[in-house]
């Protein structure tokens, strides 16, 4: 189990450093993508989530996600015993990749700031804010979103290992990413995942000691679970439908 903590840590981080990494490269002065627009956000953050999967989707089943983790146990999929650690492992994970994105981006956060711009306007490229700040349509949106990660995860993921292609999981990964974002990740800009989103957010407040939102922090964990869980719910009865039509003959 150490070796799937390793790679749970090692995955987050290269998906925040990578996915964060989209948001930098798109915001910040001196960014030669400054300005790029929601389609590079949604097909770098495809890429973020789906290539530390493919890297370490056989020694830990690439969660990279706390609301996934919790979801795969509540339907059986995941033993409890190993939660505490896989979520440790997550945020630890996104805290340090946030950390990378300050490292690899330092001289364009220094011109963005030189600039005029205010601590708090660099606060989205670590974490996510509501389109329209109304704290339970927030959860709502995050909800649902996660919802259908969860879903499809469980559902695809279960039909590719019905036929044999178990490394499609992956790639399908990032088709869900980016349909999550395109059709549900306007309102609060989709975060799906606590890892991805309070650790950041943590390592933002560490390095620039600006106002994190901690208000609205816990919209992400909150809606993430409640919509991940149902989604595994769901995922797993609709799968098992043709199990069960077969039984009953």
């Amino acid at each position: 189990m150490f070796t799937a903590y390793i790679a749970e840590f090692i995955g987050t981080m290269l998906l925040v450093l990578l996915g964060d990494g989209v948001c930098a490269s798109l915001s910040l002065d001196g960014s030669l993508f400054k300005g790029a627009g929601p389609i590079y956000t949604m097909l770098g953050w495809g890429l973020a989530v789906m290539l530390p999967a493919m890297a370490f989707g056989t020694q830990s089943a690439a969660h990279f996600n706390p609301a996934l983790t919790i979801s795969l146990a509540v339907i059986g999929a995941f033993p409890w015993s190993g939660v505490l650690g896989y979520i440790v492992a997550q945020m630890l994970g996104g805290f340090v990749g946030a950390i990378l994105v300050y490292v690899v981006f330092h001289d364009q956060f220094k011109l963005t700031l030189d600039n005029g711009a205010a601590k708090e306007d660099l606060r989205g490229i670590f974490c996510t804010g509501p389109a329209i700040r109304n704290l339970p349509m927030n959860v709502v949106g995050e909800a649902f979103a996660t919802f259908a990660l969860v879903f499809f995860i469980v559902s695809i993921g279960t039909g590719a290992k019905l036929v044999g292609d178990v490394g499609l999981n992956y790639f399908f990964v990032y088709g869900i990413i980016m349909s999550c974002g395109f059709s549900l990740g306007s309102t609060t800009g989709f975060a799906m995942n606590p890892a991805r989103d309070t650790s950041p957010r943590l390592a933002y407040a560490v390095l620039f000691h600006g106002d994190a939102d901690w208000g609205y922090a816990w919209v992400p964990i909150v809606g993430s679970l409640i919509g991940g869980i149902v989604g595994a719910l769901l995922a797993s009865y609709t799968t098992a439908l043709p199990a069960l039509a077969t039984l009953l003959g």
